[in-house]
């Protein structure tokens, strides 16, 4: 099964949902910035900042909440914003977790996730078990075999200190969830919706040798294939675009008033 009509009718209800509520509650910055205005326009300065609120209820709900609709059909069970993750560590583990990370910044090892989450389970339930804050994955599924997929959903371009923290909270959330069951058959990833750099590959220098690619990393057509089954990505691409096409007058029409 790959991306169906009632998917697509799904997402583009979604999208036009969040549209209009951006449009109907948008108000400009009042960032004075006169140069730009009256190099650009009014008009054109409130559509840039209209622009960037959008790209951020992208970023924050919108792709989850897309994720999960993909997902549905092929596996037991997807939720965005999971917050049931165990929320509880043994210091062997953190202890594990700092010598994987130290390990792969000083190239004392190459990333290989599945090696790395078994030597986290080794030492799981070993030290004494702290508390930790409450974590939140932005999209968890369980696959119809009972392995469970912990995804972090980031923005294109992250910086070498991001993509290190980023490596670490998944290690974490594998500790948190060994702790609690040493057996659990998990994957921990990193997911980004869209390739910046196609149709070159996504090869940014700060992923060098942290990140076990494609076994932790999925970029653009790969997540969205992944959750939707072949074609899920250019079905999506269809989606948002015709989307933006039925709603360009509304846009245009909030926007004429700035000129």
């Amino acid at each position: 099964m790959t991306f169906t009509r009632n998917q697509a009718v799904e997402v583009g209800s979604l999208l036009t949902r969040k549209i209009r509520k951006k449009l109907a509650e948008y108000n400009p910055e009042t960032n004075n910035m006169p140069f730009h205005t009256r190099l650009l326009g009014k008009d054109r300065m409130a559509l840039f900042s209209f622009v960037q609120s959008i790209n951020t209820t992208l970023g924050t709900s919108v792709f989850e909440e897309v994720a999960v609709i993909l997902a549905r059909p092929h596996f037991k069970s997807a939720e965005a914003q999971y917050k049931k993750l165990n929320a509880k560590v043994s210091t062997a583990a953190q202890t594990e977790v700092q010598a994987i990370i130290d390990e792969l910044t000083t190239s004392a090892a190459k990333p290989d996730k599945c090696a790395e989450i078994e030597r986290v389970r080794t030492v799981a339930t070993a030290g004494t078990i702290r508390k930790v804050k409450q974590p939140r994955v932005d999209v968890f599924l369980v696959a119809k075999n009972g392995v469970e997929y912990y995804f972090d959903l980031k923005t294109a371009k992250p910086n070498m200190d991001e993509f290190k923290a980023h490596k670490r909270k998944l290690l974490e959330w594998a500790a948190y969830r060994l702790q609690a069951n040493p057996r659990a058959q998990l994957k921990t990833g990193l997911a980004i919706p869209y390739n910046p750099y196609e149709p070159e590959p996504y090869q940014r220098w700060t992923l060098a040798g942290l990140y076990d690619m494609p076994e932790e990393l999925l970029v653009a057509e790969e997540f969205w294939d992944f959750l939707g089954g072949k074609g899920a990505y250019g079905g999506l691409l269809n989606v948002f675009e015709q989307v933006g096409i039925e709603l360009r007058p509304e846009i245009d029409q909030r926007f004429a008033k700035f000129k």
